[in-house]
């Protein structure tokens, strides 16, 4: 049977929760504004995946700045591997959901990160040597 390689889906944290998110991940630094723990129905919050509070000052959440933010924040990605290797292990058991609370659902560090993941994680199950 071949292995199954699960969703990494992404969602507003203010979005309703769905049966089929599988495991919610908020992936902010800062817990969103307003929001009730009991009502994100977060299954875990891993501040440690977000972008440094410099790179998300200087982004601003300026659309000019995407493409920056995105090669900045991927350079922070190679380094942070614990927590990836988390979101990885998470996805490599079943579907996962990043949540987070920006209100610009084009031009958010939860899409560079699940992008990542995805290309991550495939290189993950090689397990060959270039």
């Amino acid at each position: 049977m071949a292995h199954a390689v699960s969703d990494i889906r992404i969602k507003r944290v203010y979005d309703p929760p769905a049966k089929d998110d599988g495991v919610r991940v908020l992936v902010d630094r800062l817990w969103p504004r307003g929001l009730r723990k009991e009502n994100a129905a977060v299954t875990l919050w891993l501040k440690e995946i977000a972008p440094s509070a410099e790179l998300r000052k200087w982004f601003g959440h300026d659309p000019a700045r995407w493409t920056e933010f995105s090669r900045r924040y991927r350079a922070e990605l190679v380094h942070n591997k614990e927590a990836v290797a988390q979101l990885v292990a998470l996805s490599a058991r079943g579907p996962v959901t990043l949540v987070y609370g920006a209100h610009d659902i084009e031009h958010n560090h939860a899409l560079v990160l699940a992008d990542y993941l995805r290309t991550h994680r495939k290189g993950a199950h090689g397990h060959h040597s270039a």
